[in-house]
């Protein structure tokens, strides 16, 4: 027998299925009897023929307008998908009433049915606030509500099927085996603020080379349900206040590793963009630093309905705009740029440097002048130390200024020797210019150009992991804002892993913005990993951590557990047998075997490819398929992402010496992973990691 809840659930999808087949079978009213009609009145009213009823008439055509606008402002808004109607459902009691409402992403209110758009509907707050059984008290359309929440449950369906239940009373799975068709889930309901889908609760038992990915307490393994509800039904109350701020003005957000900083800032731009169509086109644009992050938002995005944003990573935006407004630049990048070249040219500094040139040299407003600018500025030593010894005091020596300057006067005459003709020239630009080139023209000449030659401008723009941008590089963005202006920065220093960008602190960093009054939001609790995995990422900052409160997880999970081996080979073989086992019994499984180099990525792919593990990808560039398997790469590669089990391998002191840069980059790794982590070392494992 299914359980009561099972049994409602069912049957309020059977009749709002019903109700939307009915209304798909409904033959659409048409517009032609409406327009005929107003073609009619328009051509009474001209010809003047009836000047006695001319209010009648003008009565008539007002109505007709207003009935034609309401039919054709029906058809613009979005439609409820048969296949996936709500995500979750709510019984509000209101005195001796009580009333269904589902959420979803479009609302339809017929025959008793109640599905609201969970962006715009107000009553949505009651769902975002208030747990099963708690009163609450809102006000609606200028009228106070007060009730109780009966029921709050989330919901997968897929092709108008009920998969998945999450309620207070338990969790309950579709299950062709069990009886009923449905079973009950042990363990507790899971809570992600981000990802796709929630692996089995893992427990490690035995000891040594006994121990098993993906076991529960008993040594028993079951099959991964990875069917969650929609990440919108997720929400908590701060992440929803943060999502629904006012479009004008500064939001910057900081979290802690899986707190939900992407989701906020990805569900902000689809509530932005409902309330102005026009933030859901080319006027949105989302920054983020890794193309696989690019990929992830390009499958998120239209999953909230939002089309038409455009998803860049920022050094394919600014190459792009550099070639816009410098095409007689080449366009072959050095790849051996100095680290000392990289962090002056990332440097607020050398921003400062380049406004103090352009105010002092007079100049034309042209593309030309800007090119000057630019290549003036980085050569001028002068000018450089009387800067950085103000503005930045100690960055570099004169000895690393001096080296820098020639180096960059070098390269400069390379490249105006090519700009002259000579094929043979060599030039190249360092990745660091475009930025600075692209400051140079909005400074010189003024604001970038888009088609057409028409200013380039954005009603809202979104940054994911801001930590690693450069202050530089967020000032272009920021002056392709439309006034008042709309920007979302969202990263956590903790993750900071780009040693050459510039920052430093928050409050640095935005006062290098010119905002240094814009108040940082902050979201304590880790949603992706569980306590173990949150405790260990966070004793790997030792004095590095910023917040004395430690940020908050919301489940258990097995212990994080370091492997020993003295010789590669049996690590890979251990890793192995673990990892096949896994495959075999949790097929829908995501795990990322992380490494400190391309180099031992390479070693260990071949080694696991070797032993048949089945699903077994080599990711090189960033080239992510976000499906099940196993995949090797190194850990700079999967910032902003994560995984159902994460192995960092080789976490020994050589790899990860006791320094800052070692720090943040392990606790990046391991907070990649969301359930299950491990660690291994060939011999001693790093002083960071400890002996657990």
């Amino acid at each position: 027998m299914r359980h009561p809840i099972v049994e409602a659930e069912l049957a309020l999808l059977a009749e709002v299925s019903a109700q939307l087949k009915d209304r798909v079978d409904a033959t659409p009213r048409s517009e032609a009897a409406i327009v005929a009609e107003l073609e009619r009145l328009r051509e009474i009213l001209v010809s003047g023929s009836e000047r006695k009823d001319v209010v009648a008439l003008t009565d008539q055509w007002h109505r007709q307008s207003a009935l034609l606008e309401q039919l054709r402002s029906s058809r613009r808004r979005p439609s409820v998908d048969a296949g996936t109607p709500y995500f979750a459902h709510l019984r509000l009691r209101e005195g001796e009433t009580e009333r269904d409402l589902c959420l979803g992403r479009a609302t339809f209110i017929e025959a008793g049915i109640r599905i609201v758009d969970w962006r715009n509907a107000p009553i949505s707050r009651v769902f975002y606030r208030y747990g099963q059984g708690e009163d609450y008290e809102e006000e609606f359309a200028g009228r106070a509500h007060v009730g109780e929440v009966v029921a709050r449950r989330t919901l997968v369906i897929r092709d108008a099927v009920l998969e998945r239940i999450e309620a207070p009373e338990g969790v309950f799975a579709a299950d062709s085996d069990a009886p009923g068709g449905w079973r009950r889930l042990e363990g507790d309901r899971p809570r992600l603020a981000g990802g796709q889908a929630s692996a089995l609760r893992a427990y490690a038992f035995g000891e040594g080379a006994t121990r098993r990915l993906g076991t529960d307490g008993s040594g028993s393994r079951r099959r991964a349900d990875k069917h969650l509800p929609e990440i919108t039904s997720l929400i908590d109350p701060r992440q929803f206040a943060l999502i629904t701020r006012p479009s004008s003005g500064f939001l910057v957000i900081r979290g802690t590793a899986g707190s939900g900083k992407t989701t906020v800032a990805l569900h902000r731009i689809a509530y932005l963009a409902y309330g102005d169509e026009s933030l859901a086109s080319r006027k949105t644009l989302v920054v983020v630093f890794s193309r696989a992050l690019r990929s992830y938002i390009g499958h998120v995005l239209p999953a909230l309905g939002v089309a038409g944003v455009r998803i860049v990573t920022y050094a394919e935006w600014a190459a792009e705009q550099r070639r816009r407004h410098f095409p007689r630049l080449p366009s072959a990048e050095r790849r051996d740029t100095p680290a000392d070249v990289q962090r002056m040219k990332l440097h607020p500094a050398l921003g400062v440097a380049l406004e103090v040139h352009i105010r002092s040299t007079a100049g034309p407003q042209t593309a030309e002048q800007a090119l000057d600018d630019w290549a003036s500025a980085i050569t001028n030593r002068a000018l450089l130390e009387e800067v950085f010894a103000r503005e930045a005091p100690g960055a570099f020596s004169g000895a690393q200024i001096h080296r820098i300057v020639d180096r960059n006067r070098r390269c400069h005459e390379d490249l105006f020797d090519a700009l002259a003709g000579d094929a043979n020239a060599g030039a190249e630009l360092d990745a660091e210019d475009d930025t600075l080139l692209l400051n140079a023209w909005q400074l010189r000449v003024g604001p970038l150009q888009g088609r057409g030659r028409r200013a380039l401008r954005f009603g809202h723009v979104a940054i994911d992991e801001a930590q690693d941008f450069s202050p530089l590089e967020v000032q272009v963005l920021l002056r392709c804002l439309d006034a008042p202006g709309s920007l979302t920065l969202a990263g956590d220093t903790h993750q900071h892993v780009v040693p050459h960008s510039g920052f430093t602190s928050w409050s640095e960093f935005l006062g290098h913005l010119g905002v240094p009054g814009t108040e940082i939001e902050t979201l304590r609790v880790s949603y992706r990993s569980s306590r173990e995995i949150v405790e260990f990422a966070t004793s790997l900052l030792g004095d590095l951590r910023e917040d004395d409160e430690p940020p908050v997880s919301q489940r258990e999970g097995p212990p994080v557990e370091v492997f020993r081996f003295t010789d590669r080979g049996a690590c890979v073989a251990f890793l192995a047998d673990a990892l096949k086992d896994l495959v075999s019994e949790e097929p829908l499984a995501s795990t990322a075997v992380l490494t400190p180099s391309p180099e031992l990525s390479a070693v260990y792919h071949r080694g696991l490819a070797n032993s048949d593990l089945a699903r077994l990808r080599r990711v090189e560039d960033q080239d992510f398929t976000f499906a099940p398997g196993v995949e090797v790469t190194e850990i700079e590669q999967v910032k902003g992402l994560e995984f159902d089990y994460v192995v960092l391998v080789e976490v020994g002191p050589d790899r990860f010496p006791d320094t800052p840069e070692a720090r943040r980059l392990l606790h990046v790794g391991a907070t990649r992973a969301m359930h299950q982590l491990w660690l291994t070392a060939i011999g001693t494992p790093s002083p960071l990691v400890g002996l657990r």
